[in-house]
């Protein structure tokens, strides 16, 4: 199915250069001067091998049907993040270059879904929001207004993310799975 290249996500499974390619990453790039482009950062479903492309926006690009099928996450080792099918209890591995920086968000027995081409698992799509914990966050700087500055924390899982002077370590708080932003103060 032909989309406009403005429409790529992350995780759509592309035609190109008659390969199948895997999008792990995406940015509109709007120049001073000219024409808006999207460059994507493809991996190879058949070899593990990356490229970046760049399409004008108003390109179109040849989009794969893609099956989903319900899994459940359940741990990562040598040979990559381990799953089950939720329906056929079946288990299968994505190599760890599939899943990309995702995986970071990643927990023992969360919901995901497994994108599959003819039967062969291609890439994961997470849950929209994840609850982890800050194990390390700045101290509030005097004078800071609360609404409108920052500051630097780090994750459970390792990431950083900007979070709100009030956040302090051993805090619960809600990220966003796509652009690892802070959401809100988790309320359980």
């Amino acid at each position: 199915m032909k989309i406009q290249a403005n429409t790529i996500r992350p995780g759509n499974v592309l035609e190109h250069q008659g390969k199948q390619w895997a999008v792990t990453k995406i940015q509109l790039i709007q120049p001073g001067k000219g024409n808006a482009f999207i460059a994507v950062e493809m991996r190879d479903v058949e070899t593990g091998t990356k490229t970046n492309e760049r399409w004008r926006t108003a390109d179109s690009v040849e989009k794969l049907d893609v099956r989903q099928i319900d899994c459940t996450y359940l741990f990562k080792d040598d040979a990559g993040f381990h799953f089950m099918d939720k329906e056929t209890f079946d288990q299968f591995n994505l190599p760890e270059d599939a899943v990309g920086e995702k995986g970071a968000f990643l927990q023992d027995g969360m919901d995901v879904t497994v994108d599959t081409i003819e039967g062969k698992p291609v890439s994961v799509n997470l849950p929209q929001t994840v609850v982890l914990e800050v194990v390390e966050a700045d101290a509030v700087v005097k004078g800071q207004t609360q609404s409108s500055s920052y500051k630097p924390g780090i994750l459970e899982n390792g990431l950083k993310v900007m979070i709100p002077p009030f956040i302090e370590a051993g805090t619960r708080i809600v990220v966003n799975t796509e652009d690892t932003s802070y959401v809100e103060r988790y309320k359980g």
